[in-house]
């Protein structure tokens, strides 16, 4: 008898043991937040249907809080990020934790200038985080090669919101395609807009000081940065002026300023892109256009106007030029109000900035390049690789068109904070937005329209924008925001530029291997610098085609040929 009674209590105890486990199962708490080696969640019949509409739905949000780990690609000065806001902390991270119940956990970072070698140190170990953004098409084929990223195809189809795809859409079906891989997408391609040629930005309070009028064309500038050259404008004592700085790349991505290209331009050159010429595709560089660009670069070195050192500068070593007032002219993308020009507004407030665009009347059919693209990807294995297209979704479509609590985020437009303080560092938008911005704040300013109708990027420049016009209390975000959307892209808009259509050679990588590009940059360096006469062009070209430049340009003629 006490032996049946015991048998009775183990059995109730057991019971109640595996009853206690299911009672643990339905409240969640088995489940785990995602990463390496992180235990799938648990199925419940209470919360079951939540996971399920998170891990398919753009803003299903998650039932408990998922945690994924993230290479970051930080910025300059924390990426202007406000006081008291972290990389993991910030109106983008809280947000995201708000409406979709996750948060980065950031295990690299590194600037963008370093970014790439420490993810080649990662890839090579195998230990990437859940999530990371590549800069390079190249990397993204390595890992797809050694099978170290998911498939998200059924991601983007089931997370992107309509609007999303509407914008991937504005780029052609290429874009999409350069990700995918035996009929997988494998990676969530950034969308470079068109940030429209470089302007040459001048300092015109040192032209109104010395009585210079605008310049209408180039070789006006010129005589312009020589008058400031001449007058020591910007120098110290014992300093020597520094005159039109350059960037060693001398043709710039879209996220960088101080390159030449109106330069090249001025002959109908497009070096370092692939361009069509009597019916066949080859390599800009190459060209006896890119000789003479090469020849009015040099020119200007003689003659001063191009930074005597500019050879050994880095990015970082211009900016602080820039930002210490040292320099009045750079050639730069629109937005550069935003970086670095508000920093040297700070320190100068007198400082006067004028964007001006040279027109080229040459014209050269090119074809575009992946090499201004970042690439997200998933980490394989990754338990929940549908987060980068919420992520996506939330941040570039429902706090810009429909969100009504979503004005912490929007206000980071009007502050400048860098796109590098998002979770993921890459822009997503229609291909010609930079002018639709402009036109519709322009609209506002004019009556036509009402601030209400304005999409909440719009309505945060507008407003900075106003206040500038007003001319009361004015921040450097004000002026920023004037300069840039108002005073850049509104001289394009008025020029009548027209955004050119992106045409791409198909089923082929079109980059420029590691050892061509140096020897192009090493070997133009010299020309500038009169340690190559300009015959030695001669040589180069020879030299590119030998050392593997023939049979890439072969490949790419065989592809050209069957589009």
């Amino acid at each position: 008898m006490c032996r049946k009674k015991r048998v009775i209590k183990k059995r109730v105890f057991l019971w109640l043991c595996v009853a206690i486990v299911f009672m643990m199962a339905g409240c969640g708490l088995f489940r785990t937040s995602g990463g390496p080696g992180a235990l799938q969640e648990a199925d419940s019949g209470a919360n079951s249907g939540s996971w399920e509409e998170a891990k398919t739905t753009p803003y299903g949000k998650y039932p408990e809080p998922v945690t994924y780990t993230l290479g970051q690609m930080s910025g300059t000065n924390r990426s202007n990020l406000p006081d008291g806001d972290t990389y993991e902390d910030n109106a983008y991270t809280r947000y995201l934790k708000n409406m979709l119940n996750i948060q980065n956990k950031n295990i690299y970072m590194e600037t963008e200038d370093k970014y790439n070698e420490f993810i080649n140190v990662m890839v090579k170990d195998q230990t990437l985080p859940d999530i990371l953004v590549l800069s390079e098409r190249q990397m993204l084929k390595e890992l797809v090669e050694n099978d170290l990223v998911e498939d998200l195809t059924d991601v983007y189809e089931n997370c992107a919101t309509d609007r999303i795809k509407e914008m991937y859409d504005s780029y052609g079906g290429q874009l999409l395609e350069a990700c995918t891989f035996d009929g997988q997408l494998m990676a969530i391609p950034e969308t470079v807009i068109d940030h429209g040629p470089r302007l040459l930005w001048l300092r015109k309070d040192w032209m109104d000081a010395l009585g210079l009028e605008a310049p209408e064309t180039l070789e006006d500038a010129f005589e312009i940065i020589e008058a400031f050259i001449r007058n020591r404008m910007g120098a110290g004592e014992g300093e020597e002026p520094i005159g039109l700085v350059c960037d060693t790349s001398l043709i710039g991505t879209t996220s960088s300023n101080y390159s030449v290209e109106p330069i090249f331009e001025l002959f109908g050159a497009e070096p370092q892109k692939w361009i069509e010429k009597d019916g066949r595709i080859i390599y800009g560089s190459l060209t006896e256009e890119t000789r003479q660009g090469l020849a009015q670069l040099r020119k200007l070195y003689e003659d001063g106007i191009l930074d005597q050192n500019f050879a050994l500068r880095t990015q970082n070593n211009i900016r602080d030029l820039v930002v210490d007032g040292r320099c009045g002219a750079f050639f730069g993308l629109w937005w550069a109000p935003n970086n670095p020009l508000m920093d040297q507004i700070e320190n100068d407030p007198d400082a006067e900035w004028e964007p001006y665009y040279f027109k080229s009347s040459k014209t050269v059919h090119t074809y575009a390049s992946f090499r201004d693209n970042k690439y997200v990807v998933v980490r394989k294995g990754y338990e929940h690789p549908e987060i980068v297209m919420k992520i996506i979704s939330v941040l570039f479509d429902y706090t810009r068109y429909e969100a009504k609590d979503a004005d912490e985020v929007n206000g980071y437009f009007a502050l400048n904070v860098d796109p590098t303080a998002r979770p993921l560092v890459i822009n997503v938008d229609y291909n010609e937005a930079t002018y639709t911005v402009t036109r519709n704040i322009r609209k506002t300013l004019a009556g036509e329209i009402t601030a209400s109708s304005l999409s909440a990027i719009e309505q945060s420049y507008y407003k900075a924008c106003r206040n500038y016009i007003a001319g009361k209390e004015i921040s450097k975000q004000d002026w920023a925001a004037y300069k840039s959307r108002l005073s850049a892209v509104g001289l394009l808009v008025d020029s009548n530029y027209q955004t050119p259509k992106r045409e791409y050679l198909a089923e082929t990588d079109n980059e420029i291997p590691q050892g061509l590009k140096t020897l192009e940059k090493n070997t133009f360096l010299q020309m500038i610098l009169g340690k190559q006469p300009m015959s030695y062009f001669d040589t180069f070209v020879e030299e590119w085609y030998s050392q593997g430049g023939e049979e890439l340009e072969k490949r790419i003629q065989i592809v050209y040929e069957s589009q």
